[in-house]
């Protein structure tokens, strides 16, 4: 079922210009999207964001990433990645180091209990994005994922 965006909103006038349809369109499917996975997350007691960074701790392997490398990985920017980082040491999903031979240097690495989550939900939020973008059909993902990234390359 296809829905329009000015009757979602329930706008009665028309969009400034296509440019600003656009944009909203775009914010208004992220927030429906994240808000779906936010809940699916939720038996877990994890949020999206700390989803984000447990794949990719779980991505650089048994070396783990420094703060900065992982906010540089983030979907979306965090303004506090040290919490972030706190609240899944407390969590036992990731460990904190300083490095043997620059005591400067921190690095986090996930632990068997994140790894462990992880494995727990691959396949459920592989149905998710089956199940809400899987109907576009590959040739209308991959135009999306083009043009998004268009977007992005002209920013």
């Amino acid at each position: 079922m296809s829905t329009n965006l000015k009757e979602e909103l329930r706008q009665k006038r028309p969009f400034a210009s296509t440019e600003q349809e656009a944009f909203l369109s775009l914010g208004r499917t992220w927030a429906v999207l994240e808000h779906a996975f936010s809940e699916a997350l939720k038996p877990h007691e994890i949020t999206p964001t700390q989803y984000n960074a447990l794949r990719i701790l779980r991505g650089a392997g048994p070396e783990g990433l420094s703060r900065g490398d992982i906010v540089h990985r983030m979907v979306s920017r965090v303004p506090d990645a040290t919490r972030l980082l706190d609240r899944l040491e407390a969590m036992g999903l990731s460990v904190r180091a300083r490095d043997t031979q620059d005591r400067r240097y921190v690095r986090t690495r996930i632990t068997e209990q994140g790894l462990a989550l992880l494995a727990d939900l691959d396949d459920s939020v592989q149905e998710l994005h089956e199940r809400h973008l899987g109907a576009l059909g590959e040739d209308d993902l991959e135009t999306l994922i083009d043009l998004l990234s268009r977007i992005r390359s002209s920013i």
